[in-house]
C-alpha cells in the first residue's frame, strides 16, 4: 500500500525510501490545504490594504505603507518549506514580524492591522519547538497590548489593549497543529518502514524458495542420470568385450534406475506441494529401488515428523545413497532411523566399494544440499569416513534434527 502526501507548489514530495519525515513540508500533513492557507493570507492583506491609514508616499503614510509591506512579506514566508530556512534564520525572521506587527498598530490610525499579529503568532506555533514558540508568542501579546494600552499611536482609542494581549493566543492552536503534524508523519513513517520490511520479507521467501526447488532439481536430475550414465557407460564397455549376460544386467538396472527416477520426480511434486510423504514407507521404497531393501533399522517409538523434516530426511538419505553408490559401487550399505524424546537421528554408512568407482561424475552440489536442509530445521550433519566398526573404511553421514 502506498501512502500520497499532498505537499504545496513550493516543495518536493519526500522520496518513499528515505520516509515520509524526511523532506516534510508545512503542508504534507492530510487535512492542510495549501489553497486555503493562501485564500486567508491574500485575504487579510487585501483587507489590510483596504482598511489600514493613513497609507501614503510621505510622512506618516509612508511609514504605515512600510510597515504593512514588512507584515505582509512576513506573512506570505509562512510558505517557504521549513527544510530551506536555518532555525536561527526562522527565529530572527519571526521575531521582525512580530515588531513590525506591534508597530504597525501603533503607527495606523486604524484598519485591521492587529489580523497580522494574530495570523503570524498561529505560524510561530507551527514552526517554532514549543518553548521558543510561547516566549515569542508571550513577547507578542506584551508589546501589541503595550502599544494599546500605553497609547503609544493614534489608533490606540479604536482597539481595545485586550485584543492586543490577546494576540499571542493562536500560538497554542499552532502548536496543536505542529503536534498533529508531526504524529501523522510518524505514522507514515512506521507504514514506510513496514512497507520496506514487508518487501525485504517477500524477497527472502522467493530466495528461500528458490534454494529449496534448486535442492530438488538437484536431488533428482543429478543422482538419477549420474546413476543411469554410470549403467550405460558399463553398457558400452560390456559391448566391446562382448559380454551380453552382464550387458542385460547393466540394461536392467538403467531401467530400474529409471522407475526410481520416476517415483523421486513425485517426490518432488509431493515436496513442492507440500504434500505430507510417510516417513517409513517412503525410505522403504527408496532403499529397494536402490537394491537396498533390507538395510533399514529403527530404533526408538515411531511417531509422525512435521511435513518439512520428512522432507527433508528423505532427501538427505536420497543423496548419502546415491553417494554411496557412485563412490564405493558394490559396498554394502547400512540405514538407521533414531527417533527419542527430543531428537530424530538419520545414519547412513557404507563399506568400501567392491568394484572401480567413476569419481569424475557428480556436481559437488549434494553435501551442500545437505547442510542446507538440516540448517532451515535447526539441526546437523556430519558426513566424514568411518574408522572402526563392521564399516571400518568406509563412509558416514549422520543428521540430526530437533524436536
Amino acid at each position: 500500500m502506498r501512502y500520497v502526501l499532498p505537499v504545496s507548489a513550493t516543495e518536493s514530495a519526500p522520496a518513499p525510501e528515505k520516509g515520509a519525515a524526511q523532506g516534510a513540508g508545512p503542508w504534507q500533513v492530510p487535512g492542510r490545504d495549501p489553497r486555503v492557507w493562501w485564500v486567508l493570507t491574500l485575504a487579510v492583506i487585501v483587507v489590510g490594504a483596504l482598511t489600514i491609514r493613513p497609507m501614503g508616499a510621505d510622512g506618516r503614510g509612508l511609514a504605515v505603507a512600510a510597515l504593512f509591506l514588512v507584515n505582509s512579506a512576513a506573512l506570505l514566508a509562512r510558505s517557504l518549506p521549513e527544510k530551506r530556512i536555518p532555525r536561527h534564520l526562522t527565529l530572527l525572521w519571526l521575531t521582525l514580524g512580530v515588531v513590525a506587527a506591534a508597530a504597525l498598530i501603533g503607527v495606523s490610525r486604524s484598519g485591521t492591522g492587529y489580523l497580522f499579529a494574530f495570523f503570524l503568532a498561529g505560524h510561530i506555533g507551527y514552526r517554532l519547538e514549543v518553548k521558543p514558540a510561547l516566549v515569542l508568542a508571550g513577547s507578542c501579546s506584551l508589546l501589541c497590548g503595550a502599544v494599546l494600552y500605553f497609547r503609544l499611536g493614534p489608533g490606540h482609542h479604536t482597539v481595545p489593549w485586550a485584543v492586543g494581549l490577546a494576540t499571542g493566543v493562536p500560538v497554542l492552536v499552532g502548536i496543536a497543529n505542529r503536534s498533529r503534524r508531526r504524529a501523522v508523519l510518524a505514522a507514515f513513517a512506521a507504514a514506510e518502514s513496514s512497507e520496506r520490511a514487508a518487501r525485504a520479507e517477500a524477497r527472502t521467501a522467493v530466495l528461500t524458495e528458490r534454494s529449496r526447488i534448486a535442492r530438488d532439481v538437484h536431488d533428482v536430475l543429478a543422482h538419477s542420470l549420474a546413476g543411469i550414465n554410470m549403467q550405460l557407460e558399463l553398457v558400452d564397455a560390456l559391448l566391446d568385450i562382448g559380454d551380453l549376460e552382464r550387458v542385460r544386467e547393466a540394461n536392467d538396472k538403467a531401467r530400474g534406475l529409471v522407475r526410481a527416477s520416476l517415483e523421486q520426480a513425485q517426490w518432488t511434486v509431493h515436496a513442492l506441494r507440500e504434500d505430507s510423504l510417510p516417513l517409513l514407507e517412503s525410505l522403504t521404497a527408496m532403499l529397494e529401488s536402490s537394491a537396498h531393501g533390507d538395510v533399514l533399522t529403527v530404533t526408538g517409538t515411531t511417531r509422525e515428523l512435521p511435513v518439512q523434516v520428512t522432507q527433508n530426511l528423505l532427501r538427505i538419505a536420497q543423496e548419502a545413497l546415491t553417494n554411496a553408490a557412485r563412490h564405493a559401487p558394490g559396498g554394502d550399505v547400512g540405514v538407521e532411523l533414531t527417533f527419542t524424546a527430543s531428537s530424530t537421528t538419520l545414519r547412513i554408512r557404507n563399506r568400501p566399494g567392491t568394484r572401480e568407482a567413476n569419481a569424475g561424475i557428480g556436481s559437488g552440489m549434494g553435501l551442500i544440499g545437505m547442510r542446507e536442509r538440516v540448517a532451515l530445521l535447526g539441526g546437523s550433519v556430519t558426513a566424514c569416513p568411518v574408522t572402526e566398526g563392521p564399516y571400518d573404511g568406509g563412509w558416514q553421514v549422520e543428521a540430526v534434527i530437533p524436536g
